[in-house]
């Protein structure tokens, strides 16, 4: 593969780190690596790397992906973004979810070394920062040790709350019932007034642009800001139809569409990443309404086995689904560097900071 290659001899192992932009041969080279990831979460598959580099990158950044190879396999990949901000892994406003991907079988051994061979390869840039990670990662405690062992300090943040629902294999009606009282209230009033035939569900073909164009038309007339990426959604769309990940909802009253929903599926959890509906219509509760639609779908046509609620702790995400995770993000320091030392100096007067708030 091509790309600059920098060799690591650990106590363990001799690892490689090639670094290209070149995702094409990243795909050629990491299939065995990015199939499972796709299968594990939709944010880790070809497709949503590929509109990320196609609609989600700031400005003057640049994806660089490090293919960590022993024995000229490639055993692990860490998707980055260098961009104005500094290194970053290559996540967005619309990633929920991060990692570095491993072969299927790594332990802590392999965690370790590439945790190693990332700080010797990325030190000179004095920080690398990773957001959307699971705290309770398996792969974190070993891949911090061997980032300490190649020379970077880690301080660890709280990045956003994560709300969602597991365990769906009971059905739509054991999911509708232990929805909150009021809820279900509003749910069967509102229902009444919604005929099926106005709900359609998009997963491509022939119908995919004009889903597209009313997803977009819905956007612009509600409540919500301009898209900082406005080309990221579309994008998206068009990738993950490809892939059958597309979940597409869209709820019309009087024969035009008045909300719209984006879902994304892999595996067997449906992720929503983008709501929206026109607020004329607020009366109806068209967001609520096509909530029912789209979810119901989920459980009884595409069996999922559980719901994601993305990025957020807003308030209508609790009546929807039941528990919280916590997602965290990792500043990777080098201390013996400028942008390194005064990154740990912010993290410690932030913390004192917080501290002295606790106590006041």
């Amino acid at each position: 593969m091509s790309g600059s290659a920098v060799s690591i001899t650990s106590s363990d192992a001799e690892i490689t780190v090639r670094e290209t932009g070149d995702f094409a041969a990243v795909e050629a080279a990491c299939g065995h690596l990015l199939t499972p990831a796709a299968a594990a979460s939709a944010f880790l598959a070809p497709w949503w790397w590929r509109t990320m580099l196609a609609a989600g990158l700031p400005e003057g950044a640049q994806a660089r992906f490090l293919v960590f190879e022993q024995a000229g396999a490639a055993v692990a990949l860490l998707p980055l973004l260098d961009g104005p901000g500094g290194l970053s892994g290559l996540t967005g406003l619309y990633t929920c979810f991060f990692q570095p991907l491993f072969m299927t079988g790594a332990g802590a051994a392999l965690w370790s070394q590439v945790g190693m061979a990332t700080a010797q390869h990325c030190r000179r840039h004095g920080v690398i920062r990773l957001d959307a990670l699971a705290g309770d990662a398996e792969w974190l405690p070993a891949f911090l040790t061997g980032a300490g062992r190649g020379g970077l300090r880690a301080e660890r943040f709280d990045h956003f709350g994560n709300w969602h629902e597991p365990a769906l294999d009971r059905g739509w009606d054991a999911y509708f019932a232990a929805r909150p009282g009021n809820l279900r209230e509003t749910i069967r009033r509102k229902m009444r007034k919604s005929a099926a035939s106005d709900f359609a569900l998009v997963t491509g073909g022939a119908g995919l642009e004009a889903g597209i164009a009313a997803y977009e038309e819905v956007y612009a007339r509600s409540w919500k800001v301009a898209e900082p990426f406005p080309d990221f959604n579309a994008t998206l769309m068009r990738e993950a139809a490809d892939a059958g990940a597309l979940r597409l909802g869209l709820l019309a009253a009087e024969g035009r569409v008045v909300a719209t929903q984006l879902w994304v599926l892999a595996g067997g959890i449906a992720s929503v990443l983008k709501l929206a509906h026109d607020e004329a219509y607020a009366a109806l509760s068209p967001g609520t309404v096509l909530s029912v639609r789209m979810i119901r779908h989920l459980i009884e046509v595409d069996r999922v086995t559980g719901l994601d609620f993305g990025r957020g702790d807003d308030p209508y995400k609790k009546t929807w689904t039941t528990q919280r995770r916590q997602r965290v993000g990792l500043l990777l320091a080098n201390p013996w560097h400028p942008k390194g030392l005064g990154a740990l100096g912010r993290q410690a007067v932030g913390r004192l900071l917080r501290r002295l708030k606790g106590h006041g």
